[in-house]
């Protein structure tokens, strides 16, 4: 009985003092995050999981950010990447063949814009929704080219205009980081881990800089960020990111303290 009781007292010290330390990790990293405006650390996976070679071409040949990436940082992206494919649905519509190469695009739009947060697994939705082209939604009695959905936990794309958002690099649309921009907006303003925390942070910066009168004037007379985004504060995040990594040398000179919040907000810089 002595040795049982001796069992349960070390094992009950031993969880006792694993929550400590994490407890006191959260504090040091708050504080860490106040003070640099980052977390202590983002990558960490001593076991990285791999894609296959379809997908390793893919990335090679197609995605730029992958490219522009070191040795290292590609093992990270190449993980993440993986780790999507395993945790969300992808559901065709209207006899649309699903590809592996459809399936990494997509997993790579949303790792490249999380690729600054640590946690980059999003639990605001659960599937991805493929329909051929332009589609018709009975919810809004409207045709789509995209939506995030987080009713139905559901991002839904026409696969036809997410490849145009790729096809064409400098012209700020890109439909895939639009509704994506959309869902880490959802994910950052409801979550508590540090990534969420920094982002929410920067994102209210943000807004209480653009609803300066002034500074919306100069944003809408810059005619470099599309009109759509001054329909509300959740249109105005998804257009600025597209911008942010498409023309990010063009985003930098013009607005350069937006520019900086931004890189902030997502912990990246271009």
């Amino acid at each position: 009985m002595q040795n049982i009781a001796l069992l349960f007292t070390i094992i009950v010290f031993v969880l006792a003092f694993g929550l400590l330390l994490r407890v006191m990790f959260r504090i040091v990293e708050y504080c860490y995050g106040l003070l640099f405006d980052k977390p202590v650390f983002v990558h960490f996976c001593p076991f990285p999981k791999k894609i296959s070679p379809i997908a390793i071409d893919f990335l090679t040949n197609e995605f730029t950010f992958y490219n522009n990436l070191s040795d290292k940082n590609k093992v990270y992206f190449e993980h993440r990447v993986a780790r999507f494919l395993d945790n969300y649905q992808f559901v065709s519509r209207d006899s649309f063949v699903i590809t592996e190469e459809v399936k990494v695009h997509i997993a790579a739009t949303i790792t490249m814009l999380s690729f600054g947060m640590r946690q980059y697994l999003c639990n605001v939705f659960d599937k991805i929704i493929i329909y051929p082209s332009v589609y018709y939604s009975n919810l809004s009695k409207q045709y789509h080219k995209g939506e995030f959905n987080p009713n139905a936990r559901a991002v839904v794309f026409s696969w036809e205009d997410f490849q145009k958002g790729f096809d064409i690099t400098n012209d700020n649309l890109n439909l895939g980081i639009h509704e994506f921009a959309h869902v880490l907006h959802h994910q950052g303003m409801r979550s508590n881990d540090i990534s969420a925390l920094l982002f929410a942070r920067m994102y209210t910066e943000i807004n209480e800089e653009v609803s300066v009168p002034k500074v919306r004037e100069q944003l809408i007379a810059s005619e470099y960020f599309r009109i759509y985004a001054f329909t509300n504060q959740f249109e105005f995040l998804a257009v600025i990111l597209e911008n942010f990594f498409e023309t990010p040398l063009e985003f930098k000179k013009q607005f350069p303290d937006l520019y900086y919040k931004v890189s902030l907000m997502l912990n990246q810089k271009h």
